[in-house]
């Protein structure tokens, strides 16, 4: 069973450079003015799943100085002990339980889910940040989806490489696109899995607009490992010249209907893309603890923005009731007013060039 997250230490990370953080379960709400540090803790708690975090940064982006002695984020989850962390100039490590481990595995340990205001365009722009999205659903659902995204994006590299440098042994690529294959397949169950799954745990009566999903693909391909390998080697002549892999479950996107208007997720407003949003990061999380009996953790950075007051105690009220734990950033304390006595409750301040975190009794 996955649990929540219990204390969480931070040192040299971002603006923080020494911070412990003890959590009861409840709901956490944090809030300080812009660049006080808020998205900093967000994004420490998401680098404790496997990937590079909310904001998609590199190891060394990460430390309080350049020149310093590399950063650390600890926890305790679930009553496992989780430590990742960098030395300048080194990749990032993980170790739980006092043993080095893969990122992927972090994933057994805790499920983390977030919203980000970055991803308020989410269907509007490039369909690069929907898979993203959807892969973030997907590897909550299936820890095994990210061995499966790394064997595949390997195997891909590889045969790109091939069609660039204008290599023609059938052989080579046959065991390439063999293992594409393969992994595509899986990539391709795990994703209309999910989707399914979490479209249909959307709640109306939660205050949130349901959003019919659908995936697609601009030229669809069969979705079993012989098929799509099949493809691969029936289009290797366009490939080699556009010098790169044009099918395959890496150009898939996925789609977005408020149903009950029947508009296309792109035509609506902004406050009713990001409502669908939060109708999809709830649902992934009813999931969850429906199916596996785990307690996810979520992440809303900014999440008031574009709520209006009913809206945000209809999200308050569906966290609760869920008994999910939730972090969650705002500008002003004000904008936690409806979660009452329900929540933990921290300001964070810019104090000597570096972040300050108190915790303020409700």
């Amino acid at each position: 069973m996955v649990g929540g997250l219990t204390d969480l230490h931070l040192s040299r990370f971002r603006s923080h450079r020494a911070a412990r953080l003890v959590f009861d379960g409840r709901p956490v709400a944090f809030w300080g003015a812009n660049g006080a540090g808020k998205t900093n803790i967000l994004e420490a708690v998401s680098l404790l799943s496997p990937g590079r975090g909310l904001r998609r940064a590199g190891a060394e982006e990460l430390a309080q100085r350049p020149d310093g002695p590399g950063w650390k984020i600890a926890a305790v989850i679930a009553g496992h002990e989780v430590e990742t962390f960098a030395e300048a100039g080194a990749p990032r490590q993980v170790r739980i339980n006092g043993k080095a481990a893969a990122q992927a595995a972090l994933g057994r340990v805790a499920r983390v889910l977030w919203l980000t205001p970055a991803m308020d365009r989410l269907w509007i722009e490039a369909a690069e940040g929907r898979r993203r999205f959807l892969d973030r659903m997907v590897l909550s659902l299936f820890p095994g989806h990210a061995e499966a995204a790394l064997a595949y994006e390997k195997a891909m590299r590889e045969r790109n490489r091939l069609l660039r440098d204008g290599i023609g042994d059938p052989a080579w690529f046959a065991a390439l696109e063999r293992r594409m294959g393969e992994a595509g397949a899986a990539i391709v169950a795990a994703r209309a899995a999910a989707v399914a799954r979490i479209g249909a745990a959307q709640d109306a009566g939660a205050g949130f607009p349901v959003a019919g999903l659908r995936l697609v693909d601009p030229e669809p391909v069969p979705g079993d490992a012989g098929g799509l390998a099949v493809a691969l080697a029936t289009g290797r002549g366009r490939d080699a010249a556009a010098g790169r892999t044009l099918v395959g479950p890496h150009r898939a996107d996925l789609e977005a209907v408020y149903l009950a208007k029947g508009a296309a997720a792109a035509q609506c407003s902004t406050g009713e893309q990001k409502a669908m949003l939060i109708s999809l990061v709830l649902a992934n999380a009813r999931v969850l603890a429906a199916e596996d009996g785990a307690t996810p953790i979520l992440l809303l950075d900014e999440v008031a923005a574009h709520l209006d007051a009913g809206r945000r105690a209809a999200l308050y009220d569906a966290i609760c009731a869920m008994g999910v734990q939730a972090l969650m950033t705002g500008t002003e304390a004000g904008l936690f007013d409806a979660l009452g006595a329900r929540a933990q409750r921290f300001e964070v301040a810019e104090a000597g060039g570096a972040s300050a975190i108190t915790e303020v009794g409700q």
